[in-house]
């Protein structure tokens, strides 16, 4: 990775502004999840411009020329449409007209699938570099009374510049999913179902129920468990396949889903305690696909981690799917998020 960059959204929504629609407490919030805050887009911010902010800072931040750029992987779950993509339209807004430019949907581990893919594509030389922004404004579908995801997430964009190098600074992925359990994070109403309800409503049938919003659900207990038997398991996966001793990490970034959830999986790899871990969630939230760039971003930005460090990643989520690698930091960026 040669160099990074971050969108964090204006607007600063605490734990008791949530609590305003939410029957909680700030103090329980935190608790279960590890937030106080988490960022929400507001005016005219979109998933199309913070995706385009953090990828133009990413490029910035890289010692290489736009024109180098031969691919752009956007990934992420909240383009809310299929038809056009958003990764043609965000590469334009880079200036990058004409690259080959794809959507990657995976979840909360679409930033580790897209890191992948990206690493593989320069190893078979279908592109010298390759532009990966993860970007989520999940607070688009959220049903801010859903005790179950109205805490948790917010919205936020990171990219990274991954090009080739003398020595690889990206394992292979560690990657995999769990379609058995897929419904356990999921949308309230798929797009087939929508789009038979909106057409029977063109006929102005006065049987048919209003379509209502699209929002997500998750079912917490069912995610942790699975968490908690899979992830530790992905992990030791990526080291092996990294060639790296678990005692060689200096830094350990997971997806900032919950920050039980973290502590849980960096006890059980048994990593030693000093080694600093990503706690971004606390004043970010979960930001699905953009998750682990933003904690990136957040940790080489206030000295946490340093450029060159070996990082262990996993993002995981819906799917339920993980992705993992072992990789070496990017530089600390000069333009930043905050």
């Amino acid at each position: 990775m040669l160099g990074i960059g971050a969108y964090r959204p204006q607007r600063i929504v605490s734990n008791a502004e949530v609590c305003e629609k939410l029957d909680s407490t700030p103090e329980w919030i935190f608790e279960r999840t590890g937030i106080h805050n988490r960022r929400w887009i507001s005016g005219d911010e979109t998933i199309r411009s913070i995706a385009a902010a953090a990828g133009d800072r990413a490029l910035k931040n890289s010692p290489i020329e736009r024109a180098q750029i031969g691919a752009v992987i956007l990934c992420t779950s909240s383009w809310l449409k299929l038809t056009p993509h958003g990764a043609p339209s965000v590469a334009s807004d880079l200036g990058l007209n004409g690259v080959a430019a794809f959507d990657l949907t995976s979840g909360c581990g679409g930033f580790g699938y897209g890191l992948g893919v990206a690493a593989d594509l320069i190893r078979a030389g279908s592109a010298d570099y390759v532009l990966v922004i993860g970007a989520e404004t999940m607070t688009v579908g959220l049903d801010p009374t859903d005790r179950g995801t109205a805490m948790i997430f917010g919205d936020g964009a990171g990219a990274v510049v991954v090009g080739p190098a003398e020595e690889n600074g990206i394992s292979p992925t560690v990657w995999g999913s769990d379609g058995e359990n897929a419904e356990a994070i999921a949308q309230d109403v798929d797009f087939l179902a929508y789009m038979n309800k909106a057409q029977a409503m063109q006929g102005t049938d006065p049987e048919v129920e209003p379509i209502g919003r699209m929002s997500l659900h998750m079912e917490g207990p069912k995610v942790f468990r699975w968490a908690a038997v899979t992830l530790p398991r992905a992990l030791s996966a990526a080291l092996d396949a990294s060639g790296v001793a678990k005692e060689d990490i200096e830094v350990f970034i997971p997806h900032q889903a919950n920050a039980r959830i973290n502590e849980l999986m960096k006890k059980n790899l048994g990593l030693a305690e000093g080694i600093p871990m990503a706690n971004d969630i606390e004043n970010t939230g979960n930001t699905s696909a953009a998750s682990i760039p933003l904690a990136m971003e957040e940790m080489l930005v206030t000295g946490k981690a340093k450029g060159g460090q070996l990082a262990l990643l996993l993002g995981f989520g819906a799917g339920l799917s993980y992705a993992g690698q072992v990789v070496t930091l990017p530089p600390a960026p000069k333009e930043t998020s905050f």
